[in-house]
């Protein structure tokens, strides 16, 4: 059996390279810890998900905190985020007749996120998981042709929106997937922290630990 590329897009959780934005708040060393705690439960899931191959597309060299089997870490390459998700996703749409990228920073994702995902390409051309701060978290094709993710507002409240407009203009039908957060800011960690009290114990296990570890660094930084 075929197995679906799922890319996850990760840098190397260096203190001052990820998160920035929430380092702000809370530190570089904290936003870095978090980002590696965020990406092993990413991993995890993809890496358990059946029908599947987990792959890191990593923005460039560096140490992760994951196991990658051999041949399965894909560099970004260099461009804009439009340029290197067609990139990645074009890699693996040589391998299967579908690619799925995800971001590392959604750790609430399950398998049913996956699953859902999965089954929308076998009759859409293309599904979207939409974020809460109006981009996505997820992004499957069966076909990229070049240019199809260029030049479009990444990093702002209408990236989901037009992505799928952008699709819908290349004659893709796109099936919507549901929403889920990812965590770029201190607000965004707050409600992470408020969802992980009412979800199950065993999602996001490591990002639950990170929580436990700087509990008191969140109190002063709320």
């Amino acid at each position: 059996m075929i197995r679906i590329p799922v890319c996850i897009f990760a840098k190397p959780p260096v203190p001052g390279k990820v998160k920035t934005r929430l380092a702000c708040s809370i530190g570089a060393a904290p936003a870095a810890s978090l980002a590696s705690a965020m990406l092993c439960d990413v991993w995890s899931i993809v890496r358990d998900c059946e029908g599947v191959m987990s792959v890191l597309a990593a923005a460039e060299e560096g140490s992760f905190p994951v196991t990658v089997p051999e041949g399965n870490l894909w560099m970004q390459g260099s461009g804009g985020l439009g340029c290197r998700l067609e990139r990645i996703l074009r890699l693996g749409l040589h391998l299967a007749p579908a690619a799925i990228a995800i971001g590392a920073d959604s750790p609430l994702l399950m398998a049913s996120h996956l699953n859902d995902a999965l089954h929308g390409l076998e009759t859409a051309d293309a599904v979207i998981g939409p974020s809460c701060d109006g981009g996505f978290y997820l992004l499957g094709l069966r076909s990229c042709p070049r240019g199809l993710l260029a030049d479009l507002p990444w990093s702002t409240a209408e990236a989901g929106e037009l992505t799928a407009a952008r699709l819908h203009g290349h004659g893709m039908s796109v099936r919507c997937l549901r929403t889920l957060l990812d965590v770029d800011t201190l607000a965004d960690l707050l409600l992470l922290q408020e969802m992980l009290r009412d979800t199950r114990s065993e999602i996001a296990p490591a990002t639950r630990i990170w929580f436990a570890e700087h509990e008191s660094e969140l109190r002063v930084s709320g």
